[in-house]
């Protein structure tokens, strides 16, 4: 791992006489699936609220441990293994891209799309879901496939990854366009 701070002289040279830095990305792998936008306030304080019940049923199972009642122990530490595990799927949901393809990652479900079988990702006008509850008009990023139908829209400007911030939204769907256009196969 490079440090550039090490590689400047102790005598006071400042960075720019340093040795440059590669220009590849040495922390992630263009094979591994990675997220092409930072998850949203929403979606991570959603996480954080299933975090809290999690964080009392173990205390709850610890109380238990030391009553002496080893079956509601149990119980408090499965439902908090269930809690925990639910936020770390909210938090993944989104759309993540690799070589390989493209992943629409749901709470309960995932569908992964070859970028051969990738027509088109595009910005439509729709009504979508504001944090997942009430019908409002917004836009949608939709992925179009070769055979069959568009993915379902995940990735919207009223969800919670881009709820009030609309650069953001629009950096998401330029960097998903962007890695469409690199990897997709030869037009049909």
């Amino acid at each position: 791992m490079p440090l550039p701070f090490l590689t400047a002289d102790r005598d006071g040279d400042n960075l720019a006489t340093a040795a440059p830095l590669p220009t590849e990305d040495l922390y992630e792998s263009r094979e591994r699936r990675r997220r092409p936008y930072r998850p949203g306030p929403w979606r991570v304080g959603g996480a954080a609220l299933l975090l809290l019940p999690a964080a009392a049923a173990l205390l709850s199972a610890v109380i238990a441990v030391a009553a002496g009642s080893l079956p509601v122990a149990g119980i408090c530490i499965a439902a908090a293994a269930v809690l925990i595990a639910l936020a770390a799927r909210l938090v993944r949901s989104g759309i993540w891209v690799s070589e390989a393809g493209l992943q629409q990652v749901r709470l309960l479900s995932a569908t992964t799309v070859a970028w051969a079988d990738v027509v088109d990702v595009r910005v439509v006008e729709q009504p979508v879901r504001r944090l997942g509850l009430r019908r409002v008009p917004g836009r949608a990023l939709v992925v179009h496939r070769a055979a069959g139908e568009p993915l379902p829209a995940l990735v919207t400007d009223q969800g919670a990854d881009f709820l009030g911030r609309p650069r953001a939204f629009g950096t998401a769907v330029d960097a998903v366009a962007d890695w469409v256009e690199e990897f997709k196969g030869p037009r049909p």
